[in-house]
C-alpha cells in the first residue's frame, strides 16, 4: 500500500554528519541512556509523556495545592497557525521546541528570552494532504535525539504529507528527509515520532481511507529503514516472534493476520497507529495500540480482523512482537485502540510486585496488562454507562457483548455508549506514582449508528456508516453539554477515587505533579488545576482558544513553569475548523459539539504560567533593544 522513499543521498548524509559533528555534542553510551537522564531532571521535558513510562508526571513540587491559585501568565507564543494544536512542546537544556498543525511549522525559543525565535522550520508540502486527513490537520508533537558523539542533537518531526524530517537541533537545518506514507492512498502522518536508543519509531494514519496500518523503525543518524511491522497480513509482515503469545495462547497466535479476514480484505484493513508509545528498557519492548479496521461497516469484513484493535509489545531492535492482545475483535463502532500506554510498577491484589501497562481505551474499558508477558490483570469500565459490552472475561480476554448495541445493515443502532469518539481518545493522560492514581480526561458521548455499503477507491474515504452523536446519560441532551469527565483511577483496586463532569470532552489529556496538583485543558478554553487527592478545583485560567493538547511542566532558573497549547480543533473541533453545520458531518462530531462555537474560536499558540507570573520578563530589560532613555526630543 505504501512505499518507502528515502531522500537521503550518501553525500548529503556525509555532509550532515560533518556539520553536526562540529556542534560539540557529547558522546553518551547510548542515546537511550542520555534521554533517560534528561527525563529525570525537572528542567527538561524531552519526550512526549515526559519519560519512557509515558506517565506525564513531574517531580517538580514548587507549585502546590496551597499556592497554585497564584499562577499567572509568564509568557506566551503564537504559532501563527489555526486548526487544532495537539500534543505538548518539548524542553531540553533551556530551549523549548514548539510544533504546529499543518503546515507543520517548528520553532525553537530560548527560555531566557523566549520572545526571540532561535530558528524556525517551515516545510513546503503537497497540499493534497489536507484533503485526505481524517479529522483536522493536527500533529501530536516532536521527538528529541541527544546525539551520539558523531552526529549531534536532532529534532525529529512528521509532516501531514507523509514525510519524516530530522532537523539539526541547534540550527533547524534539515539533516535527512524521507517518505514514510503515501498520500495517494490516503496515508498521512499526525503521530509524534518516538526515539529509543538510535531508533526513531513512526506510525501511520488513514484507516478511514482503507490504509493498511504499520509502524516503522528508522536509524536516526542516517534515516535508513530498519524494519516495518504491519497490523494485518502474513505473519512475517506482522512480525510475530517465534514465541508470540506463548504466555496467553488464548489471545491467538500464528496465521490470524490473514485467516480472520475474508479474502484479501486485510490489504485495505486499517489498523493504523497514530497515537502514543511507551518503552521499558528492562524488557526492551515498546508498547502501542493498533487502530480500527476498515471500513467501519462491519458487514463488509467478516471475522475478528486481527491484528487491528490490539495492544502490542514489540522488541525495539527487531520489531518482533512478543505479545498482542486484541481488545475489540471485529470492531463494529470505530473504537480505534491507539490510546496512551502508561507504565507503572505496583503490587497486585496478592501483593506481588508487577510491571504493568495501563491503557484507557476508546471502547470505554481501561485495561491493565502485565507488560512482560501480556497477562490481562484488569479490565474496568471507564464509566458505568458503557453499554456495548457487559464485561471482559479476564481469562479469555474476550468482551461479552450486549447484542442490543451491535451494528448491522438495514438497522439504525441507537444510544450506543460510547460513541465512535470513544470514552477516551487521543488525550495523553498521566500517572502519579506517589498516589498510585491515573488521571484521565474522558469523553462522555454516545451515538446512533447506521451503516451503508460502499466500494473501496484508493485515496477516498472508506467508512460506510452515518453517525449522530450527543451527550452520554450523565450529560444534558437538551443543551448538548456534559460531554466530558475527568477521573482519578486506581487500577489495582478497580475503583475511581474521584470524578467530575465537564461541559465538553476533556480531549487533550492530563499532567500529574509531585506538588499534589494535576492539570488539564478544556475544549471551551480553560486550563484547570485540581487537587490530586480530592479533585477539588483549585485554579483555572481562560486561554485564547480551546485546548486539545496536554499540559507539561519544567523548571528554569529555579522556577517551575506550566505550559499548554491552545488552539481548538481536532475531531471535536472539525465543525469550527471547516465551518460545518450538518450534525452528521465530521464523522458525527459536528452535532455533538454544536455548542462549542459559543464558547471558543480558533487560534494557536503556547501559554506559559508561573507563580505570580515570575519569569524571563520580570526583569523589564530582558529582550529590550536598548535600555538607554534620552530625555527630551529632537
Amino acid at each position: 500500500m505504501s512505499r518507502l522513499h528515502t531522500s537521503v543521498s550518501a553525500l548529503t548524509v556525509a555532509a550532515a554528519v560533518a556539520t553536526l559533528a562540529g556542534l560539540g555534542a557529547t558522546a553518551p553510551a547510548l542515546a537511550n541512556d542520555k534521554l533517560v537522564e534528561l527525563s529525570k531532571s525537572t528542567d527538561n521535558w524531552p519526550m512526549t509523556g515526559k519519560n519512557y513510562s509515558a506517565n506525564n508526571y513531574s517531580e517538580a513540587d514548587q507549585i502546590t495545592k496551597q499556592n497554585v491559585k497564584q499562577l499567572r501568565p509568564a509568557w506566551s507564543f503564537s504559532t501563527g497557525v489555526l486548526s487544532g494544536h495537539e500534543g505538548t512542546p518539548l524542553v531540553v537544556d533551556g530551549v523549548m521546541y514548539i510544533h504546529s498543525p499543518y503546515p507543520n511549522t517548528t520553532f525553537a525559543v530560548g527560555l531566557d528570552d523566549p520572545g526571540k525565535i532561535l530558528w524556525q522550520h517551515k516545510p513546503k508540502q503537497n497540499p493534497t494532504a489536507r484533503a485526505v486527513a481524517c479529522c483536522d490537520v493536527v500533529n501530536r508533537g516532536l521527538a528529541y535525539w541527544p546525539g551520539n558523539g558523531t552526529v549531534g542533537p536532532l529534532i525529529i518531526k512528521t509532516q501531514l504529507d507523509g514525510h519524516v524530517v530530522a532537523l539539526n537541533a541547534k540550527s533547524g537545518e534539515e539533516y535527512w528527509k524521507l517518505e514514510n506514507s503515501d498520500i495517494k492512498v490516503g496515508s498521512t502522518l499526525t503521530i509524534a515520532p518516538y526515539v529509543v536508543k538510535d531508533t526513531v519509531l513512526i506510525g501511520s494514519s488513514g484507516a478511514e481511507l482503507g490504509v493498511r496500518g504499520y509502524v516503522t523503525a528508522y536509524d536516526i543518524s542516517s534515516g535508513e529503514q530498519k524494519w516495518r511491522a504491519y497490523a494485518t497480513g502474513p505473519d512475517e509482515e506482522v512480525r510475530l516472534a517465534d514465541d508470540f503469545n506463548s504466555a496467553n495462547p488464548q489471545y491467538g497466535q500464528k496465521g490470524l493476520g490473514k485467516a480472520t479476514w475474508e479474502g484479501e480484505a486485510w490489504k485495505i484493513g486499517g489498523g493504523t497507529n497514530w497515537g502514543w508509545y511507551a518503552f521499558d528498557p528492562g524488557t526492551n519492548l515498546f508498547y502501542y495500540g493498533s487502530g480500527n479496521p476498515a471500513p467501519w461497516n462491519e458487514t463488509m469484513r467478516p471475522g475478528d480482523n486481527k491484528w487491528t484493535m490490539t495492544i502490542w509489545g514489540r522488541d525495539i531492535d527487531t520489531g518482533n512482537a512478543k505479545f498482542g492482545y486484541q481488545k475489540t475483535p471485529h470492531d463494529e463502532w470505530d473504537y480505534a485502540g491507539v490510546n496512551v500506554m502508561m507504565l507503572s510498577e505496583q503490587q497486585d491484589k496478592e501483593g506481588k510486585m508487577r510491571k504493568l501497562l495501563t491503557h484507557p481505551d476508546r471502547n470505554g474499558i481501561v485495561y491493565t496488562l502485565d507488560r512482560e508477558n501480556g497477562d490481562l490483570v484488569s479490565a474496568d469500565k471507564i464509566d458505568d454507562t458503557v453499554n456495548w459490552v457487559k464485561k471482559v472475561d479476564l481469562k479469555s480476554g474476550l468482551p461479552q457483548r450486549d447484542p442490543e448495541y451491535g451494528t448491522r445493515m438495514d438497522h439504525k443502532g441507537r444510544d450506543i455508549c460510547p460513541s465512535a469518539m470513544g470514552y477516551h481518545n487521543q488525550g495523553h493522560d498521566s500517572y502519579d506514582p506517589q498516589r498510585k492514581s491515573f488521571f484521565m480526561g474522558i469523553n462522555h458521548i454516545c451515538m446512533d449508528w447506521e451503516p451503508f455499503m460502499l466500494p473501496y477507491r484508493a485515496g477516498q474515504f472508506f467508512v460506510g456508516a452515518t453517525l449522530w452523536m450527543y451527550p452520554g446519560p450523565k450529560g444534558d441532551r437538551q443543551t448538548y453539554e456534559g460531554l466530558g469527565q475527568v477521573k482519578a483511577y486506581d487500577a489495582i483496586n478497580n475503583k475511581f477515587k474521584w470524578q467530575v463532569m465537564e461541559r465538553f470532552a476533556a480531549w487533550g489529556g492530563t499532567l500529574a505533579t509531585a506538588g499534589g496538583v494535576m492539570f488539564y485543558g478544556t475544549l471551551d478554553g480553560f486550563i484547570k488545576a485540581r487537587d490530586s487527592d480530592t479533585g477539588e478545583l483549585l485554579w483555572k485560567f481562560k486561554l485564547p482558544s480551546g485546548v486539545i493538547g496536554h499540559p507539561m511542566t519544567y523548571t528554569h532558573n529555579g522556577k517551575q513553569y506550566v505550559a499548554i497549547y491552545y488552539g481548538v480543533g481536532g475531531w471535536p473541533g472539525v465543525g469550527l475548523v471547516f465551518d460545518l453545520n450538518d450534525p452528521t458531518a465530521g464523522l458525527g462530531s459536528v452535532g455533538a459539539f454544536k455548542q462549542l462555537q459559543h464558547y471558543t474560536q480558533m487560534g494557536g499558540g503556547v501559554m506559559v504560567f508561573s507563580l505570580n507570573g515570575d519569569g524571563p520578563y520580570s526583569d523589564p530589560n530582558v529582550g529590550e533593544y536598548s535600555t538607554n532613555v534620552i530625555q527630551g526630543g529632537g
